[in-house]
């Protein structure tokens, strides 16, 4: 997913008080053109976490970027993100780590057929965001193929 600065976002960028070290640091990256993960890539020697990105988007600091080749559902499932943010995160980065392999090699069979959907795969950041993209998946490859992805979702 691609995100670009708000109005807000500029205000808070300024004020200094409202965001922290880690999440400057990454907000200043997001230019309507980085995906999410470079901006992870390129700040984890600061120990910035996808939770932190979703705070800035929660907050409105952040809003999907017209670039984006991501629906307007998918950026439902990033706010949805926030809701269910409240899952151990320990037990949920393990689904994540599980069940993001099977999603990736799911759509990426896909080929161009698939090309969107991989990528919104690619861009999701967390469990919700996978669950969010799982009709999706399931209506590209069939249930019978979606079942392991399924079943490592909810763990």
């Amino acid at each position: 997913m691609i995100y670009a600065k708000t109005e807000a976002g500029q205000q808070a960028l300024k004020d200094r008080s409202l965001l922290t070290p880690r999440q400057r640091s990454a907000f200043i990256l997001f230019d309507g053109k980085r995906s999410v993960s470079q901006v992870l890539e390129a700040t984890a020697g600061l120990g910035v976490t996808p939770a932190e990105l979703v705070e800035l988007v929660a907050s409105g600091f952040l809003i999907p970027s017209q670039q984006s080749v991501e629906t307007a559902a998918t950026a439902a499932a990033q706010t949805a993100a926030v809701v269910t943010q409240k899952e151990d995160s320990d037990a949920a980065h393990d689904r994540y780590k599980q069940a993001y392999p099977i999603a990736a090699q799911l759509t990426g069979a896909l080929g161009l057929r698939g090309f969107r959907l991989n990528l919104a795969v690619e861009g999701a950041a967390d469990v919700a965001a996978l669950r969010a993209l799982l009709p999706k998946i399931r209506e590209a490859v069939g249930a019978g193929n979606c079942s392991a992805l399924e079943q490592a979702l909810k763990g």
